[in-house]
């Protein structure tokens, strides 16, 4: 018997031009303020000039691909293709054209582009290969049988395959990477940058994919560990081993103070608490100029040491240091060097716990709770203490991740701790996977290593980020190594002849 999905249901046009319509209705009203609208230098004075033939693109894009989204929902991969085929076609000949023809030419070509800047369109080009794919792949499975379960255990058992694997090459590939010859200091600048996500995301993956609590608030777990070790240091003189439990225990009880008031809320209403709560620490940070020092932060946080020897060329009071005890010569290299294997160490740590703390019955709580908290509460597990757990350990990496921060940079402001920060993490997680620590690291390097290599076009970030997005929602709606193996499972054995 076919597969249930392979039904094809006839299509409403009526409604499909609706849904495409409101789409495209929306995406003007955003882009009109945000696109439509651009300042210009002229003469020394700004000017303000209209970008009208932006905004009509932007619609017409948004209504087109909503339509093929529709048609993929709706397994019509063939009317998918027909549209973007042409489009496809058309983009290719037009930026291709840009780089093979005269200047003149080029301009030319370039004005016919929906948008004049070519990297917004080599972006429409490469998501619109990734839907004609998708459509492609759906063809070729239409009308087959499929076991929706072998299928499904196929999946997990490449998809655990491929991370014991994965595991370990990422582990090497890291601790080899500063003695690489390309490894120069912006490839350990962006290292220490994608390990510090890489420890949220494990983190906020404790909290998201393990236990199923939606928590778009954890930039102020990071937020409250940067701070509490900056005002640690400063007021005791301790250095940053010594700070850095204590940093991790502060965030863990915010993790508690924000886990009551959220014990008996669910889904939407439990990211908009959570959400709040984001913005009340952010909020006290910058308003409580007393003890935070308010907008202009707090500077001259110490640097670690390693056992009490200073990582720089000299030390206080003329003292030993790291190079002068070990015979080595100073560079100005080494110090980042020692900061990358400092977030590398911490990073591995949050992830053999996390790995070893699955297995233990709080992890099986949490996947319990995950997926279904009356059934869990039916079993006698307690929901109240499975989600304070979380909330405290998911925010305790948190807090160690923010300590990390406040030391490398050596300066701390409510402005780090916004809720893009959170958004950000929380993609990881759900782009990477949510359950799957080798996700996780995928995404990262995805989202924070790419943008970083190619700063110059920082303006495109969210661009990009969008339609990565969106192409993973289509190809793999759980994330790129999604899955929901359990850590326990039960012997199950044929019974003997006679037996029962």
């Amino acid at each position: 018997m076919a597969a249930a999905s392979s039904i094809v249901m006839p299509l409403n046009p009526r409604a499909m031009a609706m849904e495409a319509g409101l789409t495209a209705f929306v995406v003007a009203l955003l882009t009109i303020g945000m696109v439509g609208i651009d300042l210009v230098d002229v003469n020394t004075q700004l000017e303000i000039q209209s970008r009208l033939p932006d905004v009509i693109a932007a619609a017409i894009i948004a209504f087109v691909g909503r339509v093929v989204l529709i048609f993929l929902r709706e397994r019509r991969f063939r009317f998918a293709l027909y549209i973007l085929a042409p489009v496809i076609a058309a983009l290719a000949v037009l930026l291709i054209g840009r780089f093979v023809t005269s200047e003149t030419t080029a301009q030319t070509l370039g004005d016919i582009l929906p948008f004049h800047d070519p990297i917004v369109s080599w972006v429409i080009f490469f998501v619109a290969i990734g839907l004609a794919a998708k459509a492609i792949t759906g063809m070729r499975q239409t009308g087959r049988v499929v076991d929706a379960e072998s299928r499904g255990e196929r999946i997990r058992t490449s998809i655990a395959r491929s991370g014991r694997y994965l595991g370990p090459a990422f582990v090497i590939a890291a601790v080899a990477l500063p003695f690489l010859p390309f490894a120069d200091r912006q490839i350990l600048d962006i290292g220490v940058l994608v390990l510090t996500y890489v420890m949220l995301g494990w983190g906020l993956n404790i909290v998201v994919g393990l236990a199923g609590l939606l928590d778009l608030g954890y930039v102020a777990f990071y937020g409250v560990g940067a701070y509490s070790y900056a005002l640690l240091a400063q007021a005791t003189g301790l250095g940053f081993w010594s700070c850095l439990p204590f940093a991790g225990v502060v965030a863990a009880l915010c993790g508690v103070l924000l886990g009551f008031p959220v014990l008996r809320l669910r889904g939407d209403y439990l990211a908009i608490v959570t959400l709040g709560f984001g913005e009340m620490v952010r909020v006290i940070l910058t308003n409580w100029t007393t003890f935070t020092n308010g907008p202009s932060g707090i500077g001259g946080i110490p640097k670690p040491t390693f056992f009490g020897l200073p990582v720089a060329a000299t030390a206080p009071n003329d003292g030993p240091t790291f190079f002068s005890v070990f015979g080595l010569e100073y560079s100005p290299i080494s110090r980042v060097i020692f900061l990358y294997y400092i977030i590398l160490i911490l990073a591995l740590v949050t992830n053999l716990f996390t790995l070893r703390i699955r297995k233990l019955p709080i992890g099986r709580a949490w996947e319990a709770l995950r997926e279904d908290e009356v059934a869990c509460a039916s079993l006698g597990i307690n929901p109240r203490n499975t989600k304070l757990t979380a909330f405290s350990i998911g925010a305790m990496f948190a807090g160690f991740a923010g300590s990390f921060f406040a030391t490398r940079q050596g300066f701390v402001s409510p402005e780090s701790f916004t809720f893009i920060e959170s958004a950000v993490i929380l993609a990881i997680v759900v782009l990477g996977g949510m359950g799957s620590q080798v996700g996780v690291v995928i995404a990262a390097i995805i989202l924070i290593g790419l943008p970083e290599l190619f700063r110059e076009l920082h303006q495109y970030r969210m661009l990009a980020f969008g339609g990565a997005m969106i192409l993973i929602m289509v190809w793999r709606p759980q994330g790129m190594l999604a899955h929901r193996e359990p850590t326990l499972r039960l012997n199950s054995r044929t019974p003997e002849p006679g037996r029962s």
